[in-house]
């Protein structure tokens, strides 16, 4: 054994679990207390797993978003899917698919035929949906309006799922829909937003058929390279008229900033 070797200090357990979690927010490493994990531990646990539960129940300010929303140029109509309330929309993701009767005659009174439709929805996370729906949007639509994409109203849907943006976009007849979505919380985020981008909509498309950008939100993907990500997509959606697992999203990766 060289000599250098034996004046290299080894690294305590603690000090290598530590340098592990730096690297990412699952509970690794966590201190025991006897049988159990330490108090600081349990209760952070506790916590988030609370902030979890508030995210999934929590209702959308619909209103709150709209005027934010439409600062940004953009025409909003509010909608509701069939599912008439929280508790039934976690019991039924069936009616969260659908728009309600009221809402299905409000969209089919709207001119149609756009190149690109919002639709937002509160989905699993309603806070996420309120934190970054709007500065997702102010980093998109520039690019969109640039290249003379026709814009659709954007429709805010309290209690829907995904494919509610299906119906949406089929009634307004647009070649897309992209659906902003609270995603379903875990410990370490409660307010992720997704974005669901679907070619041709119409109901009875399946998930295989749409591109997903995940983890929207700060400490994941950050608006600016979710804006690239979704307009690069967007932009190969309409020359290849497809989206889904046939759509490889081959944007590059931004920067991490500094």
């Amino acid at each position: 054994m060289k000599s250098r070797d034996l004046q290299r200090p080894e690294k305590s357990p603690l000090a290598a679990w530590a340098a592990l979690r730096q690297a990412t927010p699952a509970r690794i490493g966590l201190q025991s207390a006897g049988a159990s994990i330490a108090t600081r531990d349990h209760l952070a646990f506790q916590r988030d797993h609370a902030e979890a539960r508030d995210a999934v129940h929590q209702r959308l300010d619909a209103a709150s978003l709209a005027g934010r929303m439409r600062a940004l140029d953009l025409d909003i109509i509010d909608l509701h899917s069939a599912a008439s309330d929280r508790q039934t929309y976690l019991l039924r993701p069936d009616l969260g698919r659908r728009l309600g009767e009221d809402s299905r005659e409000k969209l089919e009174s709207l001119p149609r035929g756009f190149d690109l439709v919002f639709a937002v929805a509160d989905g699993l996370s309603a806070r996420a949906v309120e934190r970054h729906a709007q500065p997702l949007l102010e980093a998109s639509l520039p690019k969109f309006r640039q290249a003379n994409w026709r814009i659709g109203p954007a429709c805010i849907v309290e209690q829907g799922r995904v494919a509610i943006g299906d119906e949406i976009g089929f009634t307004l007849e647009s070649s897309l829909v992209a659906v902003l979505i609270g995603e379903r919380p875990g410990l370490s985020s409660s307010d992720s937003l997704g974005v669901y981008l679907t070619w041709a909509p119409a109901v009875g498309r399946n998930d295989a058929e749409r591109n997903c950008l995940s983890n929207i939100r700060i400490g994941g993907m950050g608006y600016g390279e979710a804006a690239q990500r979704l307009f690069a997509l967007a932009i190969a959606a309409r020359q290849r008229r497809l989206t889904g697992v046939l759509l490889k999203d081959q944007t590059p990766a931004l920067p991490e900033p500094e």
